[in-house]
């Protein structure tokens, strides 16, 4: 295990993340900004795409934002038809949020950019290590305060034994 008391240690950790994360954002970052939008907005795709119907209720908590903070976002997404928001028959106050179909094919094409590098690496890894970097990523969420995640199975899919 990596001694963290260790200054050296503490940067080569923190350095591998930054950059690790920056590789992971790096392509996606162009195509969002090439339609004017941002890493928040790539967020809301990918957890309605995540979760379809989730509630704005349900998105704030997940996303563990204002609802000032998720506003502006939300409302481009919806603008730009990426995005619809529905009142379910059952409580007319609610609003469940989902992705039209130019909403699906954007947030297909940034998850495709960012899963191609992560079956290269992944590959290059072993499943070893991608197992580790799941624990790993996986405990990081679970630091989270806003106990962010809705009903879900967290558990991987496909994974070799």
């Amino acid at each position: 295990m990596l001694d963290l008391k260790n200054p050296a240690n503490q940067q080569i950790a923190m350095e591998a993340f930054f950059f690790g994360y920056q590789a992971f954002t790096a392509k996606v970052d162009e195509m969002l900004a090439k339609r004017g939008l941002s890493r928040v907005h790539q967020r809301i795709v990918f957890f309605i795409a995540r979760y379809p119907d989730l509630s704005v209720k349900e998105l704030l908590t997940v996303l563990g934002v204002s609802k000032q903070a998720l506003n502006v976002p939300l409302r481009q997404l919806i603008a730009m038809e990426l995005v619809h928001s529905s009142a379910p028959d059952t409580d007319k106050r609610k609003r469940l949020l989902g992705l039209s179909e130019e909403g699906s094919r954007f947030e297909q094409a940034l998850r495709r950019e960012q899963v191609k590098l992560l079956q290269r690496v992944f590959s290059d890894a072993g499943q070893e290590a991608v197992d580790g970097w799941l624990t790993v990523n996986q405990a990081l969420g679970l630091t989270l305060q806003s106990g962010a995640r809705p009903d879900s199975d967290t558990e991987t899919t496909n994974k070799k034994d």
